[in-house]
């Protein structure tokens, strides 16, 4: 979907997974701190819309995500993961309940096989799922934001922000009220440094939750069966994952950051040695430089020095070894 929003002064077109909204509309530091002050607004039209009705949607959820939402109170977001048989991951869901319908976002282009496997497991319940990514956009409003939200908007309330439900075809008005636009580059800055992973980025096709931190705030260790529930539990009471999510301070003297994917080292062993990791995602933060999640494997040491290519790193503990 391609965002009306790209006409605004200054839009420059986001490339990849984000194409359809803009990467930045001429300022990446001023947007990031206007983020950061809790003004102005994000464009995330691009990404999936995904709702579910009937009686039995909670109930139903319950069975099939990671997270407990079977008595999700109405107003109260919470994000939840689908695991494969093996306990990897497959999708990730932002949703809220309003009292009628669950509401939720997703990846940009994941929310066809998100609905195919959605719909196959119907069975005798009373839901009906629906793709609504062509008729409503999401618009995210950061914490601490006073900006309006239109009345009848399903609005995720979380600690980072407001995640609004909007109808695309209000969008363009919307954006004229909500103050100053901030491109998804700004958005994916603060993401790193809350350290919060992203299906996709932080993600492959062996990734499991406990990798990246998400026991807990998607993953609920006390509910009942679903798919791939298994693996968690084994990992939580008898092991360890093999990997584990780390941030990275970049050395802010290289002019170009390492890309995703850039295949990090220990600085001891020189860039022959043996590769312990790779970049997830890398950024340019307004206040702290250059800096990245990435994946590393769970015995590295928490202070070894690492290098991302040719460029120093230094790691920050998100999940524990």
């Amino acid at each position: 979907m391609k965002s009306p929003l790209l006409t605004l002064p200054g839009a420059v077109p986001a490339e990849g997974v984000d194409e359809g909204v803009a990467a930045h509309y001429g300022d990446l530091f001023r947007e990031q701190r206007a983020l950061a002050d809790g003004t102005g607004f994000v464009d995330l039209s691009h990404r999936g819309v995904v709702t579910v009705t009937g009686d039995d949607r909670l109930a139903w959820l319950h069975l099939l995500l990671t997270q407990h939402v079977s008595d999700l109170p109405a107003g109260q977001a919470t994000e939840a993961l689908i695991l494969s048989a093996n306990g990897h991951i497959e999708h990730a869901l932002y949703l809220v309940d309003d009292g009628e319908t669950v509401w939720a976002h997703v990846e940009p282009g994941t929310q066809d096989a998100l609905i195919a496997y959605l719909e196959s497991m119907k069975f005798f319940y009373k839901v009906e799922v629906a793709d609504r990514t062509a008729d409503i956009a999401v618009v995210h409003l950061p914490a601490g934001s006073i900006a309006e939200v239109p009345e009848g908007a399903a609005v995720r309330e979380t600690p980072y922000g407001r995640d609004l439900f909007l109808p695309r075809a209000d969008l363009e008005a919307y954006a004229g009220q909500a103050g100053p636009p901030a491109g998804i580059l700004a958005h994916e800055a603060l993401r790193v440094e809350q350290h919060r992973p992203r299906l996709g980025f932080e993600t492959d096709h062996r990734t499991i939750p406990h990798e990246l931190g998400w026991i807990g705030s998607a993953v609920h260790l006390q509910k009942g069966c679903y798919r791939g529930q298994e693996t968690v539990a084994r990992v939580q009471n008898l092991g360890k994952p093999p990997r584990r999510l780390v941030f990275l301070h970049l050395d802010g003297s290289e002019v170009h950051l390492p890309v995703a994917g850039t295949e990090l080292r220990l600085a001891d062993d020189g860039p022959d040695g043996r590769k312990i990791g790779f970049i997830t995602t890398s950024v340019r933060h307004h206040e702290l430089g250059p800096v990245a999640l990435a994946l590393v494997k769970r015995n590295v040491a928490v202070d070894a020095p690492l290098v991302a290519g040719d460029t120093a790193a230094a790691q920050e503990v998100v999940v524990e070894p």
